[in-house]
Order: structure tokens, then C-alpha cells, then sequence
């Protein structure tokens, strides 16, 4: 860590720098590292401070599926790569799992147990003695069946061990230089989808093509939910009445209609994350 980092970090309230103490700590206490890597925020900050702290002992490993749109993927190895970060990129196919494939509830789950037991199997044979994945203390209060999936398979969960939520770790991320610390959530493609609806390898281009073009038109944090042939749109409460004037509405319905939408609508209560959790059972 170089000075100005130092001072960034060291600027920070008390019980921040505590809990990045109790971090690399930690980390340090493992020995060796193969971090999930997604490019998101959270994974972002987690390799950081692993390789800050245990060099070329820490290695990124990224699991490439349908549902990763190759804009995360080109960011995760741009990253890796001005930081001399050994970064590995397998390929799994979670479509594989029925219930991964039905879109049940438990869908996080079964694509987890796919991605870290090929996550699990590079760390081996690089010579790599543990595994972590980024979710942090906000996880906690969302429905998240991956951490299931995580907890059988034994991979650490470092932010969460530090007591970290999403905020204190944007701060932090922010104090180490890291161009994620302002980067909108995201979730895999594979989110968009309401529960029981068959997720395909189409479907989840199709959503990836839709996104883009709100993206391309400065739109952050979007998601196009998919419910059968309706594409329903959510982007922050705040720029909901841009997306929905005359000279971008139009437009944005006639190319997600071109995609293969029938239907094209706007959630007027805007982005949040985990909504397609609504439909759950309380």
C-alpha cells in the first residue's frame, strides 16, 4: 500500500479502520487465497485486500457462464491485469442443474455449488489452501440460497467476517484507489428471470442485449426483468422520467422489441435490488 493510500485509509472513522485491520488480519491468518472474481464491487475489494496482503498467494479465479455479460468479464481482467493479479477464467454451465435451468427459488444455490466447486478444483491445482467469496453483512438480510451453497463447500466469507456492509466497503474501496467503488450493483443475468420461468441460453442473451441499450444511453443500475414475453424495465427512481420521455421511450421499446420482447414496460417504482424476491412467500 503506498502513502497516499495509507493516509486515505488512516482518514477514515475508527471503527472503518478496525474492521480493515480485522480484514487482513484475517486474510493474512489463511495463508493463501483464491477469490471468487466477479468484477463487482465486493469481489473487487476482497482481491484487493488479499493481494495486498498475500501478493501471489492470492489468485483471482473467474467462472465464465451465459448469464455473465462480457462487458464484467473484460472489466475482472483489465483489472487483474494492471495489478499483476494471477487471474484464472473457467468455464461452468449451471443450465446443467434442473433446478438451476426451472429457475426454482433455490436457483443461487445450485449455481454456486457449480461455480466453487470449479473455483475449488483451480485453487488446487495451483497450490491454493482456501477459498472466499465477496458477500458481506447486507447479504444477511436478503433471501441468498448461494450462501448455502458457500457454507457446504467451505469457502470463507472475509467481508463478513469483518463485519462489513456495502457502504463501509465502497469507502474503503474508495480510500485504496479501486475504480469499483462508485461501480452500480449487479447481479448475473440469470436474476432477471421470475421464479419458474425456464432460463435459456437465448433468454439470458436477451437480456443481456437489452441492458446494453439502456446502458448506452447513460442508464445505470438497470435491470430488464424478464416475465415470459415482457421485458419489464427498472432503472433508479431518479432517472425514471428521462427513460420515460418521448424522444428515448419510443426508441428504447422499438430495440427491445427488435431483441424479441412483445411486451415493454416500465417498473414505476424503480430499481431495487432483489425484487424478483417479491413473489416469494413471507
Amino acid at each position: 500500500m503506498d502513502r497516499k493510500q495509507q493516509a486515505a485509509i488512516d482518514a477514515l472513522p475508527q471503527e472503518l479502520q478496525q474492521k480493515w485491520k480485522h480484514l487482513t488480519e484475517y486474510i493474512e491468518g489463511l495463508g493463501s487465497l483464491a477469490v471468487g472474481f466477479s468484477g463487482g464491487v465486493d469481489s473487487t475489494f476482497l482481491l484487493a485486500a488479499a493481494h495486498e496482503v498475500l501478493g501471489d498467494k492470492a489468485i483471482a479465479v473467474t467462472a465464465l457462464d451465459a448469464s455473465v455479460p462480457r462487458r464484467e468479464l473484460q472489466e475482472a481482467e483489465e483489472f487483474c491485469r494492471k495489478r499483476g493479479i494471477r487471474h484464472y477464467i473457467c468455464t461452468v454451465d449451471p443450465l446443467q442443474e434442473e433446478g438451476y435451468r426451472n429457475n426454482s427459488p433455490d436457483r443461487c444455490y445450485f449455481c454456486k455449488r457449480c461455480v466453487f466447486t470449479e473455483v475449488g478444483r483451480v485453487a488446487a491445482q495451483q497450490g491454493i489452501t482456501y477459498l472466499a467469496e465477496g458477500s458481506n453483512m447486507d447479504d444477511l438480510g436478503d433471501y441468498r440460497p448461494g450462501l448455502r451453497a458457500a457454507a457446504e463447500l467451505q469457502v470463507t466469507c472475509p467481508l463478513r467476517e469483518a463485519k462489513l456492509n456495502k457502504e463501509e466497503i465502497r469507502a474503503l474501496s474508495k480510500a485504496l484507489g479501486l475504480p469499483t467503488w462508485s461501480k452500480p450493483a449487479f447481479a448475473c443475468l440469470a436474476s432477471r428471470f421470475v421464479y419458474g420461468e425456464e432460463i435459456t441460453v437465448e433468454k439470458l442473451q436477451m437480456i443481456d442485449r437489452a441492458e446494453q441499450v439502456l446502458i448506452d444511453r447513460g442508464f445505470e443500475a438497470v435491470r430488464v426483468r424478464v416475465h415470459g414475453d415482457i421485458a419489464r424495465i427498472e432503472v433508479p427512481a431518479a432517472q425514471i422520467p428521462r427513460l420515460a420521455s418521448d424522444e428515448i421511450r419510443g426508441a428504447v421499446a422499438a430495440e427491445l422489441k427488435e431483441i424479441g420482447f412483445r411486451f415493454v414496460t416500465l417498473d414505476m417504482l424503480g430499481y431495487r435490488t432483489g425484487s424478483m424476491n417479491e413473489t416469494l412467500p413471507v
